[in-house]
C-alpha cells in the first residue's frame, strides 16, 4: 500500500503493487481463502438488487499480474451475499468449503472443475423462512463452529459439521448486523441498539455489554476483534467516519478514536500478524492502515494513519490475506483490488 498510486516503471514491470480485477456486477461481499495451497485466491460476490446474483472464485497469477475468474467456479447465488469466508484450515486437513450468508447460511464445497452446494442452514426453527442474516463469522480455533447474526436480534451458532444449530440467543433488542469470534467460545455483536456485547457459550444467560454508542439508539454496523490480541476490538457506528476502537478491560470508554476519514467508515480489518496494526477503509475512497501501538498515550490532535490508498471509488469492503499478511484486498465498485503494503513492526 502506497500514498500514491505512481510507481516506478521499473519497479513495476518487476512486482506490481496493485492488482485489479474488473468483475462484470458491482462487488461486496469479498474474501480471502487461507489454504498454504491456495494462496492468491479470493471470493468475490454480487451485489445486485433481486434476486439472482453470483459468486466468483478469482486467483492472482502474479507471475503475469492478472487476476483470473476460473469460469467453473463461478455459479449463480440466491440474492446478494452478505458475507463470505472460506474455511479456517491453512493446514488443508478438511474439505476445501467455504460458507455465504443471505436468506440463510450456506455451505459450499469446492471442487477442482465444480462448486457444488453441501448445506443450506435455517436458523428458524418454526418456519422454511428466517430473518435474514446480516453476517457471520467461521471460529478459527473450532472450525466446526460458525457464528451468524440476523435482523431477527438473534445470533446463532451452529455446528456445520452436523449441520445444525448448536445455540440461539436473543444477543440485542433490534437487528444484529455483526459478529466476531474472540476465541472457542466466546464471540460478540454489535446491534442497531448502539450496543457492542460479548457471550460467553458457557454462560448462555448472561452477556457483556462492552460499549454503548455515545448517541442514543445509533446502530453499530462492524466489529472486528484482534485475532492477535483479543483484549482489542473495534466498531463501526453507521454514518460515522469514527472507527472506535475498545479495550474489553475497561467497558463503555474507547481506548483510541480513529478519525481521519472524510466521509462514513464502510470496514475494518484487524493485521492478521501484528497485534498494533488495523485497517480501515469507507466512503472516502480511502484504505488507512494505522499503527495502535501508542493507543494508551493520548496523542495531540489524535492519530494519523501510518499509510494511505486511494481508490477509484467508495470501498465497501476490505479484507486482510492471514496467510499472505503483507495482502489486502479491497472491494469498491465493480473493482477488486489487491494492494501490497509495506513490512510492519509486529
Amino acid at each position: 500500500m502506497v500514498a500514491s498510486s505512481e510507481q516506478n516503471s521499473d519497479e513495476q514491470q518487476r512486482r506490481s503493487e496493485i492488482y485489479t480485477y474488473e468483475a462484470p456486477w458491482h462487488v461486496y461481499a469479498m474474501n480471502w481463502s487461507v489454504r498454504r495451497d491456495k494462496t492468491y485466491r479470493l471470493a468475490i460476490a454480487s451485489l445486485l438488487e433481486h434476486y439472482h446474483n453470483r459468486v466468483e472464485i478469482v486467483q492472482l497469477d502474479d507471475i503475469n499480474g492478472e487476476i483470473k475468474p476460473d469460469p467453473n467456479l463461478s455459479f449463480e447465488h440466491p440474492y446478494p451475499p452478505t458475507k463470505t469466508i472460506f474455511i479456517p484450515d491453512k493446514e488443508c486437513q478438511k474439505p476445501d468449503l467455504f460458507a455465504t450468508s443471505s436468506d440463510f447460511l450456506r455451505i459450499w464445497q469446492i471442487n477442482s472443475e465444480s462448486v457444488e452446494l453441501k448445506s443450506v442452514l435455517n436458523n428458524n426453527r418454526n418456519s422454511e423462512f428466517c430473518g435474514p442474516l446480516t453476517s457471520f463469522d467461521w471460529n478459527e480455533a473450532e472450525p466446526r463452529r460458525v457464528g451468524s447474526s440476523s435482523i431477527d436480534t438473534t445470533c446463532t451458532i451452529w455446528d456445520v459439521e452436523r449441520e445444525c444449530v448448536d445455540t440461539q440467543l436473543i444477543a440485542h433488542d433490534k437487528e444484529v448486523y455483526d459478529i466476531a469470534w474472540g476465541g472457542v467460545g466466546v464471540f460478540a455483536s454489535v446491534s442497531a441498539d448502539g450496543s457492542v456485547r460479548v457471550f460467553d457459550l458457557r454462560d448462555k444467560e448472561h452477556s457483556t455489554i462492552i460499549y454503548e454508542s455515545s448517541e442514543p439508539d445509533t446502530p453499530l454496523v462492524r466489529l472486528g476483534w484482534n485475532k492477535q490480541d483479543p483484549r482489542y476490538m473495534a466498531t463501526i457506528i453507521m454514518d460515522s467516519a469514527k472507527v472506535v476502537v475498545l479495550d474489553i478491560r475497561f467497558p463503555t470508554l474507547p481506548v483510541v478514536e480513529l478519525q481521519r476519514h472524510q466521509a462514513s467508515a464502510n470496514a475494518i480489518a484487524w493485521a492478521p500478524h501484528s497485534s498494533c496494526h488495523i485497517c480501515t477503509a469507507g466512503d472516502d475512497s480511502q484504505a488507512l492502515i494505522w499503527d495502535l501501538s501508542t493507543m494508551g498515550q493520548p496523542v495531540e490532535g489524535g492519530l494519523d494513519p501510518i499509510l494511505a490508498y486511494t481508490a477509484g471509488a467508495e470501498i465497501e469492503q476490505l479484507q486482510w490475506s492471514s496467510s499472505q499478511p503483507d495482502w489486502v484486498a479491497i472491494a469498491f465498485s465493480n473493482k477488486l483490488q489487491i494492494l501490497r503494503i509495506c513490512a510492519l513492526e509486529k
